[in-house]
């Protein structure tokens, strides 16, 4: 009777529907989180080992692979706090000068003090255009940086007024009679002065010659004689002798002997207007008079 009870519960529980169970089957997700969870309990102590060698081990080839990057801002930084701006990177590279004509670039390079050490940082703008504000030639500048390494520098020259030969060097003078650069054959359209004192009183000269277009004709020097007077000194070899005082007055009647007795084409060496109202002539030599010498 227990037999037949025994089977008969059986076969009646292979006939119940296994999805009105109360205890649902497990999927296999769940089977290998159960699985996870056994072996972390069992073995998590060496678990967290592995896991703990992976992460340094990670983090290791990870830092090796950027080692150059950060040595290379490593050393950025130190070079910066130690004050190395230009080995940082902040070094000078291009220099743009404009506006210069008589100042050479060496002449305004070496005024700049800019070397292959020096940073736009510790660049000083303010006392690197004063040394340039002091070059002969320089009336005006202006020197601007732009980082990371640029300087501009943007020159107003002063204007020559005349060449003045002393020493055998012809230099350009400008209107206070100060030298600003060698003309070195340059500017031969300028009025030529010569004489030690030429140069300062080169401007007054010239303003007073320029109202007698006539008298320029051929006019090759005007010449500084003992720092008091004037010379004009003619293609022909001719001179004339302007006194101390009174010279645009000479010149008028300079010029009015021109129109008169075209006195500056007579063969004569000398005119001399040094004395008031007495005009004095030296004959050029003949070969007769040469003869005699």
């Amino acid at each position: 009777m227990q037999q037949v009870k025994s089977e008969t519960f059986l076969a009646g529980a292979r006939m119940v529907d296994p999805r009105a169970l109360p205890v649902p089957i497990r999927t296999p997700r769940q089977r290998l989180t159960n699985r996870f969870n056994r072996a972390f309990v069992l073995h998590g102590r060496m678990i967290r080992r592995g896991a703990m060698v992976a992460a340094l081990l990670a983090g290791a080839v990870a830092l090796y692979q950027v080692r150059e990057p950060i040595g290379q801002l490593t050393q950025t930084l130190g070079e910066v706090a130690q004050g190395n701006f230009a080995r940082a990177g902040l070094a000078i590279g291009e220099i743009e000068i404009t506006g210069q004509t008589l100042t050479s670039e060496q002449q305004i390079f070496d005024a700049l003090g800019i070397q292959p050490h020096t940073s736009t940082l510790a660049f000083d703008v303010e006392a690197a255009r004063e040394r340039v504000a002091e070059l002969p030639a320089v009336q005006s500048v202006t020197v601007r940086k732009t980082y990371p390494g640029d300087v501009a520098v943007v020159i107003t020259e002063k204007v020559p007024v005349a060449r003045w030969a002393v020493d055998g060097v012809t230099f350009l003078i400008d209107g206070k009679g100060e030298q600003i650069a060698e003309a070195r054959g340059a500017y031969t359209d300028l009025p030529l002065v010569i004489g030690d004192g030429a140069a300062d009183d080169a401007l007054v000269m010239i303003r007073a010659l320029n109202g007698f277009p006539m008298l320029q004709d051929g006019l090759v020097a005007l010449s500084r004689i003992a720092d008091r007077r004037w010379d004009l000194i003619y293609d022909t070899g001719l001179r004339v002798q302007l006194p101390e005082q009174g010279v645009a007055q000479a010149l008028a009647h300079l010029v009015s002997y021109q129109d008169d007795y075209q006195l500056l084409d007579r063969d004569v060496s000398v005119i001399d207007l040094r004395i008031e109202s007495v005009v004095a002539v030296r004959p050029n030599p003949t070969d007769e008079d040469a003869d005699k010498s």
